[in-house]
């Protein structure tokens, strides 16, 4: 299979053209083998007439003579060998070739009623016509039959004459068209060979490559429109991943210091065994404060692993129908020590009869995203406050809500919560990472996630999961 597109592109176009030629070299030739034909026929006739013109009585018969007019008609530089046959009705010979072979059915044509006919004779090829004569006399009418037969060597030299010129003028066309071809895609192809050498030449570790369309044919510039839009999205992705792992070396730098301090200070106070009880309640709140160091450390750990699982490309496949409402229930039921903690009322509003509320998902991703949901309203709504769980099935989908009365988000700042690591507030413990969790993993089954004011409450927060329906 050819690899090059400028050899496909003249194939395109010289295989056609080059068929073309062929099919109106073709042509040609018959017409001229027509016209060839014609002026044959019609000198081949004018001698039979000039011969019929010859005929006399002589006494009770007809004769004939071949006058040097006749003959010359066939005069040519390819010396064309001439037959003639002059014959009465009774098939005497009168003048000419004996033995001149004649048309076994006889179909005479127009006014001169001639027929033409090929035949051979003597070993040659030969074009002949007949045609039929009345001589009359007082004793009645007598049908003489004329027939002259031709070589065909003038008449070939007069189709080679007559073809040859317009076969060089197809075929020098065509040498034209080759050669324009050839010139005109080397021309063309230039933008696309700059193009290719422009990204070439790009430092594959920088993402500031923009392709100039201006320069491109009409054709090529939706090439180069879908080049630079891949280009933006590949830096707008590592400009992420660069926020990532900056935000996520600050997230786990804090911990990490506090552990090392601690370390040192309990070190320290080890080797001061002098001033043990008198450094017992330090050390005590040291404990602590490194074991909650440690949590947020771990929290933050399995975080990032869950949002690098949902962010990978196979979270989208491998799906399986769940039971969305036997999901929020178990996940009611893990958190509910939280709530009861904390004093907040946790319920679940699903009204649909078992498995009903079913959708295309992980079973692990969509509990994640259950439970990012339920932990993240649990974090910041106040004690003594509700949070409810509502699975709806329709027509259109499946519909998982988590409302709260807490403080709720401000609508300016809605869509910066799913960004990493972005929290509303700072008073309340947490990595920042559970509602981009959730997008994430909603992308990957297909869901859409909307937050809103809790309709039902003067303030909290209403997240809407919303799920395609199982086919």
């Amino acid at each position: 299979m050819l690899a090059s597109l400028r050899i496909r592109l003249a194939m395109w176009l010289l295989l056609p053209l080059s068929l073309f030629v062929a099919v109106c070299g073709y042509l040609s030739w018959r017409n001229t083998a027509a016209v060839a034909d014609y002026v044959q026929d019609r000198d081949l006739l004018a001698s039979a007439k000039v011969l019929s013109d010859r005929l006399i009585w002589e006494g009770d018969n007809v004769q004939a003579s071949v006058p040097p007019s006749a003959l010359s008609l066939f005069v040519s530089p390819e010396r064309d060998r001439v037959f003639l046959s002059v014959t009465s009705a009774s098939g005497e010979l009168l003048a000419g070739s004996p033995d001149f072979p004649l048309p076994a059915v006889r179909k005479p044509e127009g006014a001169d009623r001639a027929q033409w006919y090929d035949t051979r004779f003597s070993g040659f090829d030969l074009r002949a016509v007949v045609t039929t004569r009345s001589m009359f006399d007082v004793a009645g009418a007598r049908d003489i039959t004329i027939a002259v037969g031709k070589t065909t060597g003038s008449r070939d030299h007069m189709l080679r004459s007559l073809w040859w010129p317009s076969v060089d003028y197809l075929l020098i066309a065509l040498v034209l068209a080759v050669v324009l071809t050839t010139v005109a895609l080397t021309l063309e192809l230039r933008p696309v060979l700059r193009l290719s050498q422009q990204l070439a030449e790009r430092d594959p570790m920088h993402l500031d490559l923009v392709v100039d369309t201006r320069a491109l044919h009409t054709e090529l510039r939706p090439v180069a429109d879908t080049i630079n839009r891949f280009v933006r999205q590949l830096r707008a992705h590592s400009e992420a991943q660069r926020r990532f792992i900056a935000d996520a070396a600050h997230q786990l730098r804090t911990p990490l210091a506090m552990q090392a301090s601690q370390i040192e200070y309990a070190r320290f106070t080890r080797q001061q065994r002098q001033d043990w009880d008198t450094r017992r309640a330090d050390m005590d709140a040291m404990w602590v404060e490194m074991q909650t160091s440690n949590r947020r450390l771990v929290a933050v750990t399995n975080k990032l692993l869950l949002l690098a699982q949902a962010e990978h490309g196979d979270a989208h496949t491998g799906l399986e129908p769940v039971d969305l409402a036997g999901v929020a229930l178990r996940c009611i039921e893990q958190l509910a020590a939280l709530a009861d903690r904390r004093g907040i009322d946790l319920g679940l509003d699903a009204t649909d009869t078992p498995g009903a509320a079913r959708v295309m998902a992980q079973p692990a991703l969509l509990d994640a995203l259950v439970a990012n949901l339920l932990d993240n309203a649990l974090r910041y709504t106040q004690e003594g406050g509700r949070v409810t769980v509502g699975v709806r099935s329709g027509t259109t989908g499946v519909e998982l809500t988590v409302e709260d009365n807490g403080p709720g988000i401000p609508p300016e700042v809605r869509e910066r919560v799913f960004e990493r690591f972005y929290r509303v507030s700072q008073d309340t413990e947490g990595t920042g990472l559970g509602l981009a969790i959730v997008r994430e993993i909603a992308r990957a089954f297909d869901a859409e996630v909307t937050l809103s004011a809790n309709p039902r409450e003067p303030r909290g927060l209403l997240v809407t999961v919303r799920f395609p329906s199982v086919a």
